[in-house]
Order: structure tokens, then sequence, then C-alpha cells
């Protein structure tokens, strides 16, 4: 089936000239994701959008660049000059002092659609912080990788919610783009955040990534391609458990593996 192609939030946020920014003093939570249809970065169209002011940047787990599988440390932009304020070092949420100089938050990050990746909390923290101290969020949203309609896997506990599960109850596989969990996070954890979403257009909820007309980029080291974005809701389940699932390898989360798994009774079982 043949779809139209997908303009991300970043794509009807440009094709409106940027309006809803002008005037304000923005900080914006990003990655290399964070490109628009012909290629330019959302830290250079904002960088040069008229009446805009980008004062900073900041960084989820990965980094500005999306190549670090380790904390990411606070620096400086080389293209802008502008200030990098990590998310994921010393502090996981933007401080006062960070946002002091800053009217409204944007949010630019390709989320993966399970409820353990990081970035949906990284959203969730930068919401909580900014509805503290009363700024703007605008979330420019972005296509769920592995579609909007299938949900899977069991809730999560109350009690186990953490920086890789931030909202009791939802599912592994949530079938949610950022900015919808973005409003469901503001409502149902009533945060009171002055939040904007600025949608899609053309996506459906049926889609998957690579019939969006997008690029697919690496959302993180190990997340080279849709294969591996479907298989990731449930190998990623069990990576906390004492097996490999393939990080290190050409095939992250492709495969699972321990020397003491007896392979072909594993897969009876699994089959079973």
């Amino acid at each position: 089936m043949l779809f139209r192609s997908v303009q991300t939030g970043l794509d009807v946020l440009a094709a409106a000239n940027f309006a809803p920014l002008k005037g304000l003093r923005i900080g914006l939570v990003t990655n290399h994701t964070g490109r628009a249809k012909n290629g330019a970065t959302t830290i250079d169209l904002l960088f040069k959008a008229p009446d805009v002011k980008l004062v900073s940047l900041f960084s989820p787990e990965h980094g500005i660049r999306g190549i670090l599988d380790a904390n990411v440390p606070s620096s400086k932009d080389d293209v802008t000059g502008l200030p990098i304020h990590s998310l994921y070092g010393d502090t996981q949420r933007p401080t006062a002092a960070m946002l002091a100089d800053v009217d409204a938050m944007v949010i630019d990050l390709q989320d993966i659609g399970a409820r353990f990746y990081t970035y949906p909390t990284t959203l969730a923290y930068v919401m909580e912080e900014c509805a503290k101290a009363k700024k703007k969020v605008i979330v420019l949203d972005r296509p769920n990788p592995i579609g909007g309609v299938a949900i899977e896997g069991p809730g999560l506990d109350a009690a186990s919610t953490s920086f890789v599960g931030y909202f009791a109850g939802m599912p592994t596989r949530h079938g949610m783009t950022l900015g919808e969990l973005a409003k469901l996070f503001n409502a149902e954890k009533k945060m009171g955040a002055d939040l904007t979403v600025i949608a899609m257009k053309n996506w459906r909820r049926d889609m998957w990534f690579d019939e969006t007309g997008l690029t697919w980029i690496n959302p993180s080291p190990n997340m080279r391609n849709l294969y591996e974005a479907t298989l990731y809701p449930g190998v990623g389940s069990i990576e906390y458990a004492n097996v490999s699932v393939g990080r290190g390898t050409d095939t992250p989360f492709e495969q699972i593996g321990a020397p003491w798994i007896r392979g072909q009774e594993l897969s009876d079982a699994l089959n079973a």
C-alpha cells in the first residue's frame, strides 16, 4: 500500500515559518535524530529561525550525536557555540539554573515504541521541571516506528517505575508517539505543564516506519534498523537477566544467548 510521505512535527513547524516559537527564548532537547525531511538538523533550523532565539541545547542518553553508551558530559556545540546540558549524567532533569534563561523547551527526539527506552522518561522529567518553573513545553512529534495499533506486554508495576519505566501500568509496547505520551503524562500525572504538541501530517496509526517515507536514523548505537526495533520490546524485556541480547555484535536485539542455554530446547519451548 502506498502512503503519502509523512511530515514530522519539525517539518510542520518549519512550514509554518516557526510561528509558534516567535519571540521566545528556546531550550532544545534533541539529538542526531532531530532532522527535517530535507536533512537539516533541528538545531540549525531553530538557530537560524527568524524571531526565535535558541539559547541552549539539552542532550538525552547517548549524547547530542547519538554515539555514546555511557554517561553524557555537558559540553558546547561546535557549530552554534551553544551550551549543551546533559540530561544523562550528573542529573537526569533540567535544573532551575538550566531553565532560567528560557521561555520554552522544545523537544524533538525519535522514540522507538518500547516502555523501557529512556527518551519518554527524559520527556516526562523535562515536563515536570518546566511545570514547576512555569516554562512552556513544545513537542515536535515523530512516528512510532513500530506502529500505533499493536499494544503488547505486561503493564508496569507502580513499585517498579524508574528511568527505564516512567509510567505505571504502561505495557511494554505502548503504541503511542512521543507527542501522545506527553499528553498522557501531562493529564494522568496532573503535571500542569503548558504543553503544545506540533502534530505530524500524513501519519497513520497502522504505519510502520518504512512506510513513512522518512529516512531511518539510528536513535541509539544499538538500534540500527526497523527489524531490530520490531524485536526490541520482546528481546529488551529480558536484557536485565543473565543473558546476552547481542550488544557488541553486528546484530544487537536480533538474538539472545548464554553459554548455558540449550538452544534447541529453548526454541522448542518458545514455539510451544
